[in-house]
């Protein structure tokens, strides 16, 4: 067994009662004390499918975003009756209080969060900071393979309410009683740049969709990678005329930038209607007619 601890401190707090939902967001205190609770379940989701196998919290399961959280073939989210087997074979029952958590500020970590609540699954949680503030701060890791109970536990169907599908926005261009925030980084948002370096997942034009307002997702967190204040985080999106009483719809590359500023926006900052476009530029900068726009004003 090899498990690491430091003395580090002090560590961050989540400061959840700032929050519109504080149940979806733990602090690294409060999971630093429940990682043997056999109640709750951390699960690791990574940009870097390779990271897990370095090191993980003890007892966390990894997820592997290319194979079990999405669908090469149909180019969709992981199905039901996929996600389903996920949770099973991770010892995860209808009790259990899942904790999520990645690298990247919590990108995927965010992605799998949003998969569940299509489901309708209640007691989730995104750990504050995520695989940076954890290593970080010397906090409990090894790399020991953990192992679970399977479960014959039962995932409800999915919902759309949260998800946003093109047709959803195509006819509605100009709309004012919609806004878009495209997460990207400003170099994308311009149409500069394609896709980030090395990632494989891209469009055949470069912009953003028409009116989408550059709200890039990494200004929501500090630079140890928790989450900014409430106060913090309202003032950044209502500065864009991103308010709570817009259907908001945000959108990235591949879907998981967006999964993070959802997160923000619906369970940091309450707004109530707010859903993410996971088809996000790889499917609009490739659709055959529809309109872009490329300006240089972003973020």
């Amino acid at each position: 067994m090899t498990v690491s601890t430091t003395n580090a401190d002090p560590r961050a707090e989540a400061r959840a009662g700032d929050y519109a939902n504080p149940e979806a967001l733990v602090s690294p205190d409060w999971a630093v004390e429940h990682l043997k609770d056999p109640k709750v379940r951390f699960v690791e989701v990574d940009v870097d499918t390779a990271a897990y196998e370095q090191s993980h919290l003890p007892g966390a399961v990894g997820w592997n975003w290319t194979s079990q959280l999405s669908d090469g073939i149909r180019r969709d989210v992981a199905s039901r009756d996929d996600l389903q087997k996920l949770l099973r074979e991770s010892g995860i029952g209808r009790d259990t209080h899942i904790v999520l958590y990645g690298d990247n500020n919590n990108w995927f970590a965010a992605w799998a969060y949003w998969q569940l609540k299509l489901h309708g699954w209640e007691v989730v949680s995104l750990l504050n900071g995520g695989r940076k503030y954890w290593l970080d701060n010397g906090l409990p890791v090894t790399t020991d393979a953990p192992s679970h109970q399977q479960t014959d536990v039962e995932v409800g169907k999915p919902s759309w309410e949260l998800r946003a599908f093109r047709d959803d926005i195509l006819p509605r261009l100009g709309d004012r009683g919609l806004t878009l925030v495209d997460v990207r980084s400003p170099a994308e948002y311009s149409g500069e740049l394609l896709a980030p370096p090395g990632l494989s997942e891209t469009a055949q034009r470069a912009g953003h969709i028409p009116g989408a307002q550059s709200i890039p997702w990494a200004q929501t967190v500090r630079e140890d990678g928790t989450f900014k204040s409430r106060d913090e985080l309202k003032a950044l999106y209502e500065g864009k005329q991103v308010t709570p009483d817009k259907d908001v719809i945000a959108y990235c590359r591949i879907g998981e930038r967006s999964s993070h500023s959802w997160f923000v926006l619906r369970e940091l900052l309450g707004y109530p209607k707010v859903r993410n476009y996971d088809g996000s530029w790889t499917e609009w900068g490739s659709l055959v007619g529809v309109p872009i726009e490329r300006s240089a004003s972003a973020g």
